[in-house]
């Protein structure tokens, strides 16, 4: 596919990089991003080979800034309900693929590049990464996702006070409060990345979508509920021929050969 705003290549066997590139207006989430990171994603998703998917912003200074909001200002309301909905869909979309997604947050991450990252499985950031929700500053609130997301990774009171007073937190208190998961030398955060695809990639591929699918939506139910569904996704696994390999080379002492079937 040819992107305007991204860039998309395949890092290792089965590890592709998505960049948002749009350095000179620090990455911000137009339209036409959200648009292309739509087609991107379905491309992926459409892909058996994919195994994990890395997610970061082009330049130094930031993953994404926000929304676009030279874009937004001269939207209707109408308009600026459909530009959200575009959004949630996208970061949905992220949710629901059958690979792990990770955020490689380089920089500033506010607005709807927090909201981005926060969709993702899980986010590793520069030791320079910055976090906030700041939309209050113009008079507005989260629209991607904000006020649902942030208080489920780092609890209601936290969130709050994020979201309502705009402050931003700086990686290490990112960390700290669990927003993010390993916070590393800007230099070192692909490689990071990498290190993390390889270790999901070596893994049984369907094994690793249903339990990214399990914790996802466990959390949605009630635990007796929630434990039926990982009991009968465990079986269902246990008809696959990456389960009866990943058992084989257990036994027979060597690494499995998963095929994601």
């Amino acid at each position: 596919m040819q992107f305007e705003t991204l860039l998309l290549e395949q890092k290792e066997p089965g590890i592709h990089l998505l960049t948002i590139n749009r350095p000179q207006a620090l990455n911000a989430l137009s339209p036409q991003v959200i648009a292309e990171l739509t087609g991107a994603l379905a491309a992926l998703r459409a892909d058996p080979g994919v195994r994990v998917l890395l997610v970061t912003g082009a330049g130094e200074k930031s993953f994404v800034a926000g929304a676009d909001i030279a874009a937004m200002s001269a939207m209707s309301p109408l308009e600026a309900r459909a530009f959200a909905l575009a959004a949630l869909g996208l970061l949905r979309g992220f949710e629901a693929a059958p690979f792990p997604v990770i955020a490689l947050v380089n920089g500033y991450a506010l607005g709807g590049g927090c909201e981005l990252a926060m969709a993702c499985d899980w986010i590793v950031a520069a030791e320079s990464a910055q976090f906030g929700q700041p939309e209050v500053n113009l008079g507005i609130c989260p629209g991607f996702g904000g006020t649902q997301r942030l208080p489920r990774l780092v609890g209601r009171a936290m969130a709050m006070e994020m979201c309502v007073t705009g402050r931003a937190v700086k990686a290490p208190e990112a960390l700290r409060i669990g927003l993010v998961n390993h916070v590393v030398p800007a230099a070192g955060l692909l490689d990071k990345g990498l290190e993390l695809g390889r270790a999901i990639a070596a893994k049984g591929p369907v094994a690793v979508g249903i339990v990214k699918h399990l914790i996802q939506h466990g959390q949605d139910l009630d635990l007796e509920n929630a434990l039926r569904l990982e009991a009968d996704n465990f079986a269902v696994l246990c008809a696959t021929a990456d389960k009866r390999e990943g058992m084989a080379a257990f036994l027979e002492k060597r690494k499995p050969a998963f095929i994601g079937c």
